[in-house]
């Protein structure tokens, strides 16, 4: 009994000594992403009224911002409907399948076999001479093994399993937002072309005037055939923009409907006639630098690939030590007529103990595992100082826009009150009508020049949520999950 408990105390000795072999992850402290967080980055609108940095960060559903129902339909369908998200929702599931099966390689494992069968058994085998007779035989019995994790290569198995999970969720979350994005821009790209074509097709309209009265003042005596020739040429001019602002329209049509899950052509039409673009009601939260970073999916994403390849190093460095399975069996074998009797009874217990001898090829492999994981840091990095990058890119290219369409802006306004003037002085009968068609021609410029700025702007506003990571997940308390 005492030799007893002291192999036993010996034994516990021995898995207590075992520890899981590897590194233990966590996010390196010379990294960007952590220096980032102990010193987070300002992010500046330069100035702009249209962000507002230091508040609370962007939105999950950031869309609503423009307070825009048919917008806000239209996103919602195309996270329902649309392929990609379905194939990363696929991915998804079977990452989680993974995990799940690795998690399963932790328990014990239990197998029932059963065999019953007529024949005859081989007289020599059992150093008979002459040949046995026909029997009815009989075999089974229940076995339980469980393998010992002593070096820790089931438990850094199921942490690759569920980084890999938590990476396949980034992807989606990543997928969602691009998707969204996409959908909003589209539709706005719809709103604004639209927009744009009116403007067109008015300056086309003037110019037509505008040639009216050059051709009459050449049959007149008054003009020259240059005048017209000219008058035409503008003419041309002018009508050769409409097809690059329909084919802009359709094209956008296209692409929403794709989005949606649709065929082309299947869109409603009052989202094809959409003439007046969603704006936002408020300026767009930038929150700080760190919360960008841990909001963003692609930072997430290249975060959770770099657990999975420090533990990938575990798993290789796991493989250099001994497999032991604990087992046991209870069964019969023999004669169906004696099945189950003690004489047919057979049982057997103990450790399986497998171990391929390390050579310079499982050497190679943690050195594989450890360069690996060396590139998946240089790659979370890279991510990290990309993100930053794009989005103070984003924030100085919207700050400028946003200068632009106001200088754009007034000097429209100058325009509409030249025009408005001159249609006055032409009622008054002080100057030629052709003084005042060419104060509307102008105005009509100021606005086309306006309009393009004002769509700018708001695929930048876009581009720019997404660069905030909004829209991720829908619940606003998941904004601050980890890395």
């Amino acid at each position: 009994m005492i030799r007893r408990s002291l192999r036993a105390a010996g034994l516990c000795l021995l898995l207590a000594s075992c520890a899981t072999v590897g590194p233990d992850y966590e996010v390196p402290p010379d990294s960007v992403f952590a220096r980032a967080v102990h010193h987070p980055p300002a992010l500046d609108g330069r100035g702009s009224a249209a962000v507002a940095p230091g508040q609370a960060a962007v939105e999950g559903r950031w869309w609503e911002l423009y307070d825009d129902p048919r917008l806000t339909t239209l996103v919602e369908e195309a996270l329902q409907a649309n392929a990609e998200l379905r194939i990363a929702a696929a991915r998804l599931t079977q990452a989680q399948a993974r995990y799940a099966e690795a998690r399963a390689a932790s328990a014990p494992a239990a197998g029932v076999d059963a065999v019953v069968e007529r024949g005859r058994i081989s007289a020599e085998s059992l150093l008979l001479t002459e040949q046995l007779p026909v029997f009815n035989l009989a075999e089974g019995g229940i076995s339980v093994s469980y393998q010992l994790d002593l070096f820790g290569k089931i438990r850094r198995l199921v942490e690759t399993a569920r980084d890999d999970a938590e990476a396949a969720q980034a992807a989606g979350d990543l997928a969602r937002i691009s998707i969204v994005a996409q959908v909003v821009g589209a539709y706005v790209e719809i709103c604004h072309s639209n927009h744009e074509l009116a403007v067109a097709r008015h300056a086309l309209q003037l110019q037509g005037q505008s040639r009216d009265i050059a051709e009459r003042m050449r049959s007149a005596g008054r003009g020259t055939p240059v005048v017209v020739a000219h008058a035409d040429s503008q003419q041309a001019a002018l009508r050769a923009t409409l097809p690059p602002l329909e084919s802009r329209r359709q094209a956008a049509g296209y692409e929403l409907a794709a989005l949606l899950g649709r065929a082309p052509g299947e869109l409603a039409a009052e989202v094809m006639q959409c003439r007046e673009a969603p704006t936002l009601k408020q300026p767009i939260p930038l929150g700080d630098g760190a919360a960008l970073l841990r909001r963003r999916p692609d930072v997430r994403r290249a975060e959770r690939e770099l657990a999975a390849a420090t533990a990938e190093i575990g798993i290789a460095t796991a493989m250099l030590y001994p497999d032991i399975t604990l087992g046991a069996s209870f069964g019969a074998n023999g004669l169906l007529k004696d099945f189950g009797k003690p004489v047919t009874q057979q049982w057997a217990i103990g450790p399986l103990i497998s171990w391929s001898i390390p050579d310079s090829g499982a050497r190679a492999r943690v050195a594989l595992a450890q360069a690996g994981a060396e590139a998946a840091l240089a790659g979370f990095d890279h991510v990290v100082l990309a993100a930053l990058r794009e989005t103070q890119t984003l924030l100085d290219r919207y700050a400028d826009d946003l200068r632009l369409a106001a200088a754009l802006r007034e000097a429209r306004d100058h325009a509409a009150a030249v025009a408005a003037d001159t249609q006055r002085l032409y009622q008054g009968g002080r100057v030629p009508y052709l003084a005042s068609l060419d104060a509307q021609r102008a105005l009509t410029a100021a606005e086309t020049s306006l309009a393009d700025a004002e769509a700018r702007i708001s695929q930048d506003q876009i581009r720019l949520f997404l660069a905030l990571g909004g829209g991720w997940r829908v619940d606003a308390a998941a904004s601050e999950a980890r890395p």
